[in-house]
């Protein structure tokens, strides 16, 4: 390939991963490991260096515990007992990095075996913790997991703020445990701007990738596992004008799509904007939340600054808690609530994130208060600014609502985050409240998102803050560098499976990528393209992913030219701002770099691969296969 085009083609990482397991699994049963010599696999699966997989046999059923032992005292050890057998097939789980661990293996009658695991440094990527207050007393097993809102990593901190679980691959949004213990979140497989995955993805503490729920609209934000295992989605339809404003319910086994809601149905486009709204994003949905004692979805609508809740069965709106100033009048007087109690002391929320029902069926979220304001003349300076974490308790027979309680006003703009963030309820008056989305420039709350701070500026620093605070005590506080989209406090291990061999599965479609309908009569050139324009082609089972980069309004197309037909694709050369940007996971440090995402979705066959640039179309001397 020359050194002007770089083209990659890989499995996908299930798939890298089933090949991997087969592999060791085979070594396995053709050894004979035990406990005093048992076979030792470091991150099995490719993508959490802080973790090994430990298999032996032994003679008799029997229990095994694994110890990774801390590092200074006994305090800091991490510790699972696994359910009897004789197969033993045991993760190890919550290494230290650039350190000799010593990780011992005890069986149920006491016998035991140690082993080291040297662990190297982490990516330069892994954003630190800065600081960190709490106890083992009050953190216990748990670690707290921030997920990414940027280029970081994925990571899991202990009571002393040590990173002891980690992903190499930037997944993306809430990372929420399921029921079975595995982990749902975001796709790292970029799709579509700003920060559309692929899909969903079920994994476990280890890293594997059980099933990868692939959406047409894609997934952003946020996800919800019902009673029955299948799952609420936040996706959008791309065929339509408007993005962000839709939530699936998915089966969990076929991946199919069994139930839709958009939010145009129910809600006006064009009123009630929060400063960040336009008409292409004009609701922004954030959280998607299932109560059962009313059958309802509560959904976060940073764009309207408004929480809504809407009738699962029909879709029909129930009610919107928010500031009802642009909203129509017939809207307000059936939907919105009237301020009671402390009113003095009452504040609405603005472009909140993480709307939750509590069990007593007040509401919470993540008050982010990026402009504090309807008007654009009353909109605040995030250094006069602040955010919190809030708790509305709502009568919906009388439609009043009272703020019951908050956190985070009182400390103004060093609390202050324009985007992302969460609140958790654990029990009443035991909260959690992510401040994931702090920036600073020039030593004030700067009123740009994280995303789009320059980074490399001295001047600059981004930070996320985490409290937990119970009866009005903060009894946990960590702050780490980077920003955080959201925070979640689980232990490492679970009763259940904590791995469970045989292959992942991809299920559900992505979209057909749309074409572009005529095919430009342009001459064709065997000469390759500028080295400049740094042409990328990654190519994986399901689809295709081109990078180049073009001066703005270059006339740009890939071109797909098979034995059946062409397909062509336009190339958005055009300057995008985004308004809105939860993760900055795919944006390019240069605005002229462009990704374009095509689906295998209505290909067959090989493809020769062609680019448009101006009046020329270029050989790139690549084919692709679907």
């Amino acid at each position: 390939m020359s050194n002007r085009i770089t083209y990659t083609c890989e499995d996908h990482l299930i798939t890298k991963q089933a090949k991997a397991e087969k592999a060791f699994l085979e070594t396995f049963e053709k050894g004979d490991y035990t406990l005093g010599n048992p076979l030792v696999i470091e991150n099995p699966y490719f993508i959490n260096p802080l973790c090994a997989l430990v298999l032996f046999t032994t003679p008799q059923e029997t229990a095994a515990t694994v110890t990774v032992r801390g590092k200074l005292v006994e305090r800091e050890d991490v510790t699972h007992t696994f359910a009897p057998g004789k197969v033993h097939r045991l993760p190890v789980l919550g290494l230290y990095e650039d350190f000799a661990n010593t990780v011992d293996i005890t069986l149920a009658d006491g016998t035991s075996t140690t082993l080291t695991i040297k662990t190297g440094k982490l990516p330069a990527r892994v954003s630190r913790c800065r600081h960190i207050s709490t106890s083992k007393d009050y953190l216990g097993d748990d670690l707290m997991f921030l997920s990414t809102a940027g280029k970081n990593s994925p990571a899991a901190y202990d009571y002393k703020g040590n990173i002891r679980w980690m992903l190499t691959v930037n997944t993306m949004f809430d990372l929420k445990r399921a029921e079975n213990g595995n982990l749902l979140t975001g796709s790292p497989r970029f799709c579509r701007m700003p920060y559309n995955a692929t899909g969903l993805i079920e994994f476990d503490m280890l890293g594997k990738i059980y099933k990868e729920y692939r959406l047409p609209g894609n997934y952003h934000h946020d996800q919800w596992e019902m009673e029955d295992g299948n799952l609420l989605i936040l996706t959008q339809d791309f065929h339509t004008d408007t993005v962000e404003d839709q939530c699936v319910l998915v089966d969990r086994n076929t991946g199919d799509i069994l139930k839709t809601w958009d939010f145009k149905d129910c809600l006006p486009q064009d009123v009630a904007g929060s400063g960040s709204q336009d008409p292409h994003d004009w609701f922004h949905n954030n959280s998607v939340w299932y109560d059962k004692k009313t059958n309802s979805l509560t959904l976060s609508g940073r764009h309207q600054d408004a929480i809504i809740n809407i009738d699962y069965e029909t879709g029909e709106l129930n009610w919107i808690v928010g500031d009802p100033e642009g909203w129509p009048q017939e809207m307000v007087d059936k939907y919105f609530f009237t301020p009671v109690g402390d009113v003095d002391n009452f504040d609405w929320q603005y472009e909140q994130h993480a709307a939750l029902i509590t069990p007593e069926g007040d509401v919470m979220c993540f008050d982010n208060g990026q402009y504090r304001a309807k008007s654009k003349e009353n909109h605040l300076k995030n250094k006069d600014n602040f955010s919190r974490g809030v708790r509305y308790r709502i009568d919906t027979e009388k439609m009043e609502i009272e703020q019951v309680w908050q956190y985070g006003k009182e400390r103004g703009q060093e609390f202050m985050s324009p985007y992302i963030c969460n609140v958790e309820y654990y029990a009443d008056g035991h909260y959690m409240i992510h401040s994931g989305g702090i920036g600073f420039e020039n030593g004030y709350a700067a009123d740009s998102l994280g995303a789009f701070l320059d980074k490399s500026d001295p001047k600059v620093e981004l930070r996320s803050t985490t409290v937990e605070e119970k009866d009005g005590i903060v009894l946990y506080e960590m702050e780490t560098e980077g920003n955080f989209y959201r925070a979640e406090k689980l232990p490492l291990y679970h009763d259940g499976d904590n791995v469970t061999f045989g292959p992942g599965r991809l299920l559900g479609k992505l979209d057909v990528t749309p074409t572009f309908d005529t095919d430009p009569d342009i001459e064709e050139s065997e000469e390759l393209p500028d080295e400049w324009h740094n042409i990328i082609i990654e190519e994986d089972e399901d689809r295709l992913v081109f990078h180049g980069k073009f001066e703005r309004g270059t006339l740009a197309m890939l071109c797909l030219v098979g034995e059946e037909g062409s397909h062509n694709y336009f190339i958005n050369t055009a300057a995008v701002r985004h308004l809105a940007m939860c993760s900055g996971a795919f944006l390019e440090d240069d605005d002229r770099d462009v990704k374009l995402n095509v689906s295998k979705e209505g290909l067959k066959g090989r493809y020769t691969v062609k680019l448009i640039i101006n009046d020329k179309k270029h050989h790139l001397g690549v084919s692709i296969h679907a």
